[in-house]
């Protein structure tokens, strides 16, 4: 299933060029109190949430989907857990590009690099503008697979790991480049984008197999495939729960493939990946 947030949180599915209206299914989320509970209401409860969206799906509204504001599809993640120079290609382009190494040895990988957060506040959906800051400066985008994960995890191994996924959607890492730390300079407001949809994980058995491309102003930036990672999807969860408590809704942004580049105000931004969809997204006419 393809679950979409649209028109400031009402809740869809996505059914071939259309979208059908479930909103009625959130009402099975229980009121919290605080403290709340650590984790997104909607991933918190979504098989319940699931179970009530079958039922409502036969008389549901449709609308068409050109047209509907898209929301990232997690409103509340807790953490933005994001996978640096992940892809092989990626790091011998960095390591030989000084504009983006800032005099780090860059061949080095995530193996050296850990993971690193980025802030929640940074979250945007399609249909929002990524308002670029710093005009002096280096501003760059970065196409990644997003995990959404499903259900709280601590130390889980690889071969149990995609048990604690809920789903996927397409991630941009938005990244401001110069010498400071990456949580710093990547966590703006909107330079996190993850959308158009979520598409549930039974729908995509092998996360590891999935094409991944991005444009800018219709010019093929970054086009490679997931399996193509030093650390999968498994090994991720495994390596993030290793140091920290996952909890539902949580995002892992899986790292970005060779190709990365420049954004300027008015470009718009094309990204795909393979069994989950494509968004369009623009980048805002002035600075932030």
């Amino acid at each position: 299933m393809k679950l979409c947030r649209f028109n400031r949180n009402r809740l869809g599915v996505l059914v071939g060029d259309g979208v059908l209206d479930v909103t009625p299914a959130l009402a099975v989320i229980p009121l919290q109190h605080w403290p709340l509970a650590q984790g997104d209401p909607l991933i918190l409860n979504l098989d319940a949430v699931l179970e009530r969206v079958s039922e409502l799906l036969p008389a549901a509204p449709r609308l068409p989907l050109d047209g509907l504001a898209l929301d990232s599809p997690v409103a509340n993640p807790g953490k933005i857990v994001n996978a640096p120079i992940n892809y092989r290609a990626h790091i011998d382009e960095t390591s030989q590009n000084a504009a983006i190494a800032h005099g780090r040895d860059m061949t080095r990988s995530i193996w050296d690099w850990g993971l690193f957060l980025k802030a929640s506040s940074a979250l945007i959906g399609p249909s929002e503008q990524i308002r670029l800051r710093f005009p002096e400066r280096r501003n760059d985008h970065e196409v990644e697979l997003a995990v959404v994960i499903g259900r709280r995890c601590h130390q889980v191994s690889r071969e149990a790991a995609l048990d604690y996924v809920a789903g996927y959607a397409i991630g941009l890492d938005i990244t401001i480049r110069g010498p400071e730390l990456q949580s710093f300079r990547k966590s703006p407001d909107t330079y996190a984008v993850c959308g158009p949809w979520l598409v549930t994980r039974d729908e995509i058995p092998d996360p590891g197999v999935l094409d991944l491309r991005l444009w800018v102003n219709n010019e093929l930036r970054q086009s490679a495939n997931t399996r193509q990672l030093i650390y999968d999807v498994p090994r991720l969860i495994e390596y993030a729960s290793s140091f920290y408590t996952l909890h539902p809704g949580d995002l892992i942004f899986t790292g970005t493939p060779e190709g990365v580049g420049p954004l300027l105000p008015g470009d718009r931004v094309d990204a795909e990946i393979a069994q989950i969809g494509r968004f369009s997204i623009q980048v805002a006419d002035r600075y932030a």
